[in-house]
This record gives C-alpha cells, structure tokens and sequence, in this order.
C-alpha cells in the first residue's frame, strides 16, 4: 500500500509538472438528444487535435499521450455522452450516431476547427461514422482498432456478452487508493500505465457523500453501449476520403482481427501493427503511441 502511495505522489507530481499545464474545467457543449459533452483542453502548441476515448473511460486518459504531442498539437480530449463530465439526457438510448454526433459537437465548439482526430476502439469508430455522417470533417485520423466491425463478425450474442461482463464490475470502492489497489492487480486494467490508471480514478469516478467512490460512466451506461455496437458503417467506409492510420495490436479479439479489413476498405489508409501490445494500447504506452499520432497527423 505504501508503494502505491508514493506511486501516486510521483504520478500527481509528473502531471502537474513542467512541460504540463494545470487545467481548468472542463466546457460542456450542447450536443444532440439532450446530451452536453465535456470537452478538455490539455494544451498545447499547434493546429487543433480532437482526443477520443473508449467505452466506460474518459477524455482525461489521454493527457498522458497529450504531453508528448504538445510541441506540435494544441489537444482536445473528449468526454462522450454517459462519460466522464458529460451529460446525457433522461431517456438516453446510447446509439452509435449520438457519438458520432459528440464529436461533431466537439468539432464546432473547437477554434480554429480540428481537421486532425485520434481515437480509441469507441472513440476510433465514432470518428469514422462522424466522417461518414459529415464528411470532410477532418484531414486526417489516427485510429486504434476502431470497433467498426462489419455485422457477420458481431453476432448478437457476442455483445450481450459483453454487456453482462460490464454489468458484473464492482461498482463502488471505499477510496480511489482502494479502487488502484484492485486494478492494478488483475487484468485487463493491471497493463496499463500508472499515471493513465490513476487519470481514469481521478477523473472517470466520483466521490459520493459517505466517502466512496463510484464510477461516473455507470456500468449499465457501459453495458448498453456495448449492446449497441455499431453494425451499419463498417459497409461505409469507402466514403471516407480522410488519410487514416489504423493501429492494431495483435490480440484475438475482433477489433484486432478486423483492424487489416478496415484499412483495406478505407481508400487512403495504413496498417501500423503494434505487437507487444493489446486492445488497451493507448493506455499501456503513452509516449509510443504519442509517437504513432505523431507521425499518422504531422508526417508527409
């Protein structure tokens, strides 16, 4: 316990430190069906970058990734509906088309306009379906193993199953030290890197009044979104006229295996494969994947 105190102090001192600026809150923009969706700026110098995250996440998971681009990019992380600081309406259904619909919310309130985006699994496929729904929004996009899975892989059974997993995640913890203690010994969540771990307990649960803490993208919210996977835009996906890089690892799930299928759909796409890592990438090695950014928005 001790050594994860002072994990924690290193990691809060390193996010803080020089080279990372202190942040404000978040500014909530009207997005559709009701939803307000936060949007955080981390900084930067440079053109605009949209951030995006995954299912039962946050924006602030990126700021780790968003130090390295800083230099170049002025970043914006985005909190979709039913996560993070966002607010969704009463009677949310959590389509797809309402987070493709956060990023285009994102892109208007954003100045000058970012015609650059990076994403994560959700937040990969719903930069896809915001070009889609919008095209020409952006220039370029940076995705990793966007879940735009064409409907013969994504059988409905599949996603049930992944809602019930959701649905059985502990929901409350005693302290965010008590909620660490947990992930970071079992996994998925033990991948991933400390400061990024300690971003989603800081900024993705909520304290409550007796002391504990809860997550703010209810695992219901999570569970429903899972449900709705998105069956219709992966047959799309030769409208989009952006250059894309698709990152992949090399896992077995299916965002992994249909990851080539995507890029060779895509017409301006390429396959960059990441083989020490897995479907939670972004959040394993920051800097790396920084550089992959990096490199897909800001290369020739």
């Amino acid at each position: 316990m001790a050594a994860n105190r002072n994990l924690r102090a290193d990691v809060c001192s390193h996010r803080s430190g020089p080279g990372f600026p202190a942040m404000s809150g978040p500014m909530l923009i009207d997005s559709t069906k009701g939803a307000r969706v936060a949007l955080h700026d981390l900084g930067g110098d440079g053109p605009p970058v949209l951030l995006t995250h995954a299912n039962g996440f946050c924006g602030r998971m990126w700021q780790a990734a968003a130090r390295e681009l800083r230099p170049m990019a002025h970043c914006w992380a985005l909190d979709f509906r039913g996560h993070g600081d966002s607010v969704s309406a009463p009677g949310e259904d959590y389509d797809w088309g309402g987070m493709a619909d956060d990023v285009l919310a994102a892109v208007e309130a954003i100045y000058p306009t970012p015609r650059l985006a990076a994403g994560h699994s959700l937040g990969g496929a719903s930069i896809l379906k915001a070009e889609q729904a919008r095209p020409d929004t952006f220039e370029r996009a940076w995705v990793y193993e966007p879940v735009t899975i064409p409907a013969i892989a994504l059988p409905r059974d599949g996603v049930r199953a992944l809602g019930d997993i959701a649905r059985m995640r502990k929901e409350f913890f005693d302290s965010r030290q008590a909620a660490y203690d947990r992930y970071a010994s079992r996994p998925p969540f033990n991948l991933l890197d400390p400061e990024v771990l300690w971003a989603y307990l800081d900024h993705g649960f909520r304290e409550l009044p007796d002391g504990t803490v809860t997550m703010k993208c209810p695992r219901e919210v999570e569970a429903t979104i899972f449900e709705n996977a998105d069956r219709s835009a992966f047959e799309r996906l030769g409208e989009i006229a952006a250059a894309v890089t698709v990152a992949t690892s090399t896992d077995t799930d299916p965002p992994a295996m249909v990851a080539p299928y995507i890029a060779e759909s895509l017409p301006n796409a390429t396959l960059e494969t990441f083989e020490d890592l897995t479907h939670f990438g972004p959040l394993q090695d920051p800097p790396r994947i920084a550089a992959s950014i990096a490199s897909a928005l800001f290369g020739d």
